[in-house]
C-alpha cells in the first residue's frame, strides 16, 4: 500500500461479492445467464461430486451434499464473483487418509474444525499470505496429488478384485500388480468408453458436458449388454433422494485432538486450493476478488458441509472455469449450481444406482491428467536447479510420505533458496570516481555532480551498498567492509540503493562504525530512507557518532565546505 493510502475497513474487506453484484442492478437478463451457467456447472459437478467422494472412502451421496450445501454457501458469501465450491480432487488424499484413521465421523468433525480455523483465518487477514506459496511448491504437490489420484482410480478402472487396497503408494502398486488376474474385461470396456467420449467430446464439440454424457452412455451400454460390472447400486446401495436433517458431529476432548493434525492440512490446502481457484477467475474475468472474505465463507461451507454428512469444500478451478466461461454473471450461478444438484437428487436418485463404477474411475483418470500441470513440470524442471530440486522435493514428498509434509519441506527449501539468492544480489562498493551522478535532481532538472577534487581525496572513502542488506548478506558486507583499509579519516556510506535493512544489518553497520569511531574517523551515512534510518537509529547509530544526510551529493558539499573552513582556518 502506498504512502498515504486508506486502509480499507472492515466493510469493504467482508462485503460478499453477491452484495455487490445486487447494489450494481440485477435484472431477469443477468438471472437468466446465471441460470444456464449454474445448469451447465451442476451437469459437469453431478458425476464429479460422486466420483471424487468415492475416491476418497466416503458414499457418493456425501460428494452430492458438500456440493449442494458448501456449493450454495461458497457462492452467497464468498468474496469471488465466480467462485465454484464443492467436493475437490486434491483433497483426496487427505480425505481417504482421514477416513481410514478416524473414521466417517473423524472426518466430519475434521471437516468442521476446519472450518472454524479457516473463518478464522479470514477474519484476521492472514489470506494474503497463501500467495507467498512458491509455484514449485504448488506445481509440485498438484502433480504428486494427481499421480496419487491416477493409482487409487485403478483398482475400478479394471474391475479388479482386491480385499484391501493399501493407502502407500507402492504397496497399492504392488497389491495391484499382484491382483492383475482378476481384471474384468468389462470394467475396462466401460472405462475404456467413458474417457473415449469425453476426450472426443473435447476434441469436436468442447461446449457439451462431456463428463455426464460419458456416465450416461457408459451406465447405459452396461444396462443394455448386461455388462458385469459394479455399479453405485451393487457398492453403496443407490443415493438417497433427500437431504439428511442437520446434526453436530460427534466430537470430545479426545476426538479433536485426535483429528486435529488432520483439520490442519485441511485447512492449509483450502486456503491454497480456493484463493488459487479464485485467482484463475480474476485472470479470465479481470475483476478482483477479496481474499480474506472467501476465506471466510470458504469457513462457513466447512462447517455446514459436514452437519448435513458432507465433506472439505473448497474452490474448484475446473467447475469455476466452466461457470465463467458459461457466461456466469456473478454469485448467483454458484448458487444456482447447489439448488440444481438438489434437483437432480430429489428427481434421478434411482438412476444413480446404474452408474457402473468403472465409468467414474475414468472420470477421475481424466481429472487426474489435467491436474498434472505437465507442461508447467517440465519448464520447471529446466528453468534452474533450485526451482527443480524445490519441485521434485514436494512431487516425491507428496506421493511417498504426506501432502503437509511436502507442502512445509517444499516452502522451506525455497525459502532458503529464495534468501541465497537475495543475499547474493548485494553489492557493496567503494572507491573515489571523478564524475558521478546522485539520485536527487538538482533545481534545474539537472543531476549533481560530484565534486572531483572532494572525490579523489584520499582520506575520504565512499562506500555504496545495494540491494536488500539483512541476515543473508551480512557476512558478505562485513567482509566487503574489512576490505577498504583504516587509512580514511572519513567514510561516506551511501545507502539509498539499501531497500531493506533489518537488525543483523543495522548491526553490521554499528560494527564497523564502532571500528572507525576508535580509529578517529568520522562516519556520514547518506540516502537512507526513513525506515533504513529509523533501523540504524534503533541500534545507537545516532549524531554524533553517525551523521546523516539526505543524499550522496549533500554529504559530499558538507564535507568539501568543512575542508575549506579546516584550510582557512589553519592559513
Amino acid at each position: 500500500m502506498t504512502a498515504g493510502a486508506i486502509r480499507p475497513d472492515f466493510t469493504e474487506l467482508y462485503t460478499p461479492k453477491l452484495v455487490s453484484v445486487l447494489r450494481e442492478g440485477y435484472d431477469f437478463a443477468k438471472f437468466k445467464a446465471d441460470a444456464i451457467s449454474g445448469l451447465t456447472v451442476a451437469i459437469v459437478a453431478l458425476p464429479l461430486s460422486m466420483a471424487i467422494a468415492i475416491a476418497s472412502g466416503v458414499t457418493p451421496d456425501r460428494g452430492l451434499y458438500t456440493s449442494i450445501i458448501g456449493g450454495f454457501i461458497v457462492s452467497a458469501f464468498g468474496g469471488s464473483r465466480f467462485q465454484i465450491g464443492g467436493p475437490a480432487g486434491a483433497f483426496i488424499v487427505l480425505v481417504s487418509a482421514t477416513v481410514a484413521q478416524h473414521g466417517v465421523e473423524g472426518l466430519l468433525l475434521a471437516t468442521f474444525l476446519s472450518g472454524l480455523m479457516l473463518a478464522a483465518i479470514g477474519l484476521l487477514r492472514l489470506g494474503t499470505f497463501i500467495k507467498y506459496i512458491p509455484y514449485p511448491v504448488t506445481v509440485g504437490f498438484t502433480a504428486g496429488i494427481a499421480v496419487i489420484i491416477f493409482a487409487s482410480q485403478i483398482k475400478d478402472l479394471l474391475g479388479l478384485t482386491l480385499e484391501k487396497e493399501p493407502a502407500p503408494l507402492l504397496p497399492k502398486l504392488l497389491a495391484l500388480t499382484e491382483a492383475l488376474p482378476t481384471i474384468s474385461f468389462a470394467a475396462v470396456v466401460i472405462a475404456a468408453i467413458t474417457i473415449g467420449i469425453i476426450l472426443m467430446l473435447r476434441r469436436y464439440r468442447p461446449n457439451w458436458p462431456g463428463f455426464i454424457i460419458a456416465v450416461g452412455v457408459a451406465a447405459a451400454v452396461a444396462v443394455l449388454f448386461g455388462l458385469p460390472v459394479e455399479t453405485i447400486g451393487t457398492r453403496f446401495g443407490g443415493i438417497p433422494s433427500a437431504l439428511p436433517a442437520p446434526h453436530l458431529p460427534s466430537m470430545s476432548i479426545d476426538k479433536i485432538s485426535a483429528v486435529l493434525p488432520n483439520a490442519i492440512s485441511f485447512t492449509l490446502l483450502g486456503c491454497i486450493e480456493s484463493l488459487l481457484s479464485a485467482v484463475v477467475a480474476d485472470s479470465m474475468t479481470g475483476r478482483r476478488h477479496r481474499s480474506n472474505c472467501e476465506l471466510v465463507a470458504q469457513g462457513l461451507a466447512n462447517i455446514a458441509s459436514p452437519l448435513f454428512g458432507g465433506f472439505c469444500v473448497t474452490g474448484n478451478i475446473a467447475r469455476t472455469a466452466t461457470n465463467v466461461r458459461s457466461g456466469a454473471h456473478g454469485p448467483v450461478s454458484g448458487m444456482l449450481h447447489s439448488v440444481f444438484l438438489l434437483c437432480f437428487m430429489l428427481v434421478a436418485a434411482p438412476l444413480a444406482s446404474y452408474i457402473p463404477l468403472a465409468a467414474l474411475a475414468g472420470v477421475l483418470v481424466i481429472v487426474s491428467w489435467n491436474m498434472a500441470e505437465k507442461h508447467e513440470f517440465g519448464v520447471l524442471l529446466r528453468a534452474s536447479r533450485g526451482d527443480a530440486v524445490v519441485l521434485l522435493v514436494t512431487f516425491a514428498l507428496v506421493i511417498f510420505r504426506d501432502l503437509t509434509e511436502g507442502i512445509v519441506v517444499g516452502f522451506v527449501i525455497s525459502s532458503l533458496l529464495f534468501l541465497h539468492r537475495i543475499g547474493q544480489a548485494v553489492a557493496v562498493e567503494s572507491g573515489r570516481p571523478l564524475v558521478e551522478s546522485d539520485r536527487a535532481d538538482s533545481e534545474n532538472g539537472e543531476r549533481k555532480p560530484y565534486d572531483p577534487e572532494l572525490t579523489t581525496d584520499p582520506d575520504i572513502a565512499i562506500i555504496r551498498i545495494s540491494g536488500a542488506f539483512f541476515f543473508g548478506a551480512a557476512a558478505a558486507v562485513t567482509a566487503a567492509l574489512d576490505r577498504i583499509g583504516e587509512h580514511p579519516k572519513t567514510y561516506v556510506i551511501d545507502m539509498s540503493s539499501v531497500s531493506i535493512l533489518d537488525s543483523t544489518g543495522a548491526a553490521t553497520i554499528e560494527a564497523f562504525a564502532r571500528k572507525a569511531s576508535r580509529r578517529g574517523a568520522r562516519i556520514y551515512i547518506a540516502g537512507a530512507t526513513t525506515a533504513v534510518r529509523r533501523s540504524l537509529l534503533m541500534h545507537e547509530l545516532k549524531p554524533p557518532r553517525v551523521r546523516y544526510r539526505s543524499t550522496l551529493a549533500d554529504a559530499l558539499e558538507g564535507l568539501k565546505k568543512r575542508n575549506q573552513t579546516s584550510e582557512a582556518d589553519a592559513n
